[in-house]
């Protein structure tokens, strides 16, 4: 099984693809500007305490107060908060938690308002980015995340990954672990940390540390509604959790972002340097990797599956609702009931991906084809199990009732991706009348004769969609190569699938799109 990792970098931010077999299994859009992303800490301002909810309002500079129940507290806030003010006060000069008295973890079943206090100082993690109409979830629990540990200040215990089920190897990290970890730190084991030695931990330990350091020293300074801890760029992330042995490519078409991606695996994983590559093409990369069709056919409100079904997803503000459909499945198998088994095994395995994909939260209800035979509805809950094992979210599935519904709850922490598939006519503006289609190579040929013979350009390159590509490019003396003995000069042409059949552009020798006239 192999993974890549393709990024393509725009004006306002990166899009980034992760390929398993060449198939799209997640997708992501970073913002240049976005903030409040999951893992970051903050210095917040208590603004309002409610009883009701025990819980508080905390001002980390979103236009809504972000939310802080008292269970999010973590048993050693009274710790967090003393030595937040002693780093304000500049009475701590460094992250050490040496010399640090560790309070009492508070009450399971406390007050909020016997904990904290209106106006008050507090340093606080992103949980949950802001969704729809509300601010961001925080917790006071801090961690950071490295590679193979997540750091816990003013913990004690080493904890391990339940993934790690082997005895040894689990003795061998606990007491490994329990020896290097700093005074008042826990460490939290991850299941990538399997097999590796001593320096390979402790090196991530110590990147964890020097992040928390860093961070205590922009605290000693900091105003209210200051980032302290930035939580590192999205491509990052998913390269410091997933990267693997199967990871066999990581492709991008920035200089820049392939610079600082290289300087990050050289430091997480030296020997997965070489799989990082510049793309250069003129083909964007997205289209050459045949991410845009994709992109398209797997956003949609319905999704075909392989062998003829079709899913119809529904998105609303309380939950999901995903519905199998057979289709033009054909009654290859013997009865109807073989035939649901069938497409639903293939609906589950299609629904485990379109989860990760859309980073489907909350809620998720899934009405499968009925099935008489309660061994069949067996099997399709635990296919759903199987195929969700490699979820990186939390997540928990309940059998299918007797209705046929599988409810599915998994863990949301950022907004739902939403890709637009239905585009408006970019000629006609959703008003349904265009220019007669079939004159648009009449329209390229005429502008393209303007530029060549009139503006003297040359080195001219023309983006279209790969219908009008093949038909200028096809044939024994194709189009293209009849232009080259007309004006003696080459010119490009790069499909472009992301956009309108009647669509183009035309750019100079710079890669500047040039203004049409007429």
């Amino acid at each position: 099984m192999s993974n890549e990792l393709v990024i393509n970098s725009t004006e306002k931010g990166e899009r980034i693809a992760l390929l398993q077999n060449k198939r799209l299994l997640e997708y992501h859009v970073e913002s240049s500007n976005q903030s409040f992303t999951v893992g970051d800490i903050y210095l917040g301002t208590v603004k309002k305490l409610v009883a009701g909810l025990n819980a508080a309002f905390v001002d980390v500079g979103y236009e809504k107060d972000a939310f802080l129940h008292y269970l999010d507290l973590g048993p050693k806030i009274n710790s967090l908060n003393q030595y937040t003010k002693d780093v304000i006060a500049k009475r701590a000069n460094t992250g050490s938690l040496k010399d640090v008295r560790i309070e009492p973890d508070i009450d399971k079943q406390g007050k909020i308002d016997k904990v904290l206090t209106k106006g008050q100082p507090i340093l606080v993690q992103i949980v949950k980015e802001p969704i729809s109409t509300k601010g961001p979830r925080l917790s006071c629990d801090i961690s950071i995340a490295g590679r193979y540990i997540v750091l816990v200040p003013f913990g004690d215990s080493v904890n391990l990954s339940k993934k790690i089920t082997e005895r040894q190897e689990r003795q061998r990290l606990q007491r490994l672990m329990s020896s290097i970890k700093p005074p008042n730190f826990g460490v939290i084991v991850r299941t990538v940390a399997q097999g590796h030695d001593v320096d390979e931990l402790n090196r991530d330990l110590q990147n964890c540390l020097d992040k928390w350091e860093q961070g205590m020293k922009l605290l000693r300074d900091a105003r209210p509604r200051e980032r302290i801890i930035g939580e590192m760029n999205r491509t990052s992330s998913i390269l410091r959790d997933m990267l693997n042995e199967s990871f066999d490519s990581i492709t991008l078409d920035s200089k820049e972002v392939y610079e600082d991606t290289k300087s990050f695996i050289r430091t997480i994983a030296p020997e997965k340097e070489n799989i990082v590559k510049l793309y250069s093409g003129k083909t964007k990369i997205f289209e050459q990797f045949g991410l845009e069709k994709q992109i398209k056919s797997l956003f949609g409100r319905s999704v075909s599956l392989p062998g003829g079904g079709y899913l119809i997803v529904e998105h609303t503000e309380a939950l999901h609702v995903i519905d199998v459909n057979s289709g033009n499945k054909s009654n290859s198998e013997e009865d109807q009931e073989a035939t649901a088994l069938s497409v639903n095994i293939e609906a589950a395995k299609e629904i485990a991906r379109q989860l990760r994909l859309r980073d489907m939260g909350g809620i998720i209800v899934v009405d499968f084809i009925d099935m008489k035979k309660a061994e069949n509805r067996k099997t399709v809950y635990e296919t759903m199990r199987e195929v969700m094992r490699s979820e990186r979210s939390k997540f928990t599935i309940l059998p299918l009732s007797k209705f046929g519904l599988m409810q599915i709850t998994r863990q949301r922490v950022r907004p739902e991706l939403n890709v637009v598939t239905r585009e408006t006519c970019p000629t006609c503006n959703g008003t349904g009348n265009i220019q007669a289609s079939i004159l648009v190579t009449d329209s390229i040929e005429s502008h393209l004769d303007y530029i060549l013979t009139k503006q003297n350009e040359r080195a001219v390159s023309i983006v279209l969609h790969p219908y009008l590509h093949a038909y200028f490019t096809k044939g024994f003396i194709s189009e293209q190569m009849r232009w080259l003995f007309k004006y003696k000069t080459w010119v490009t042409l790069i499909p472009d699938s992301a956009i309108g059949i009647t669509e183009f552009k035309f750019h100079n020798r710079f890669g500047e799109e040039m203004e049409l006239v007429g």
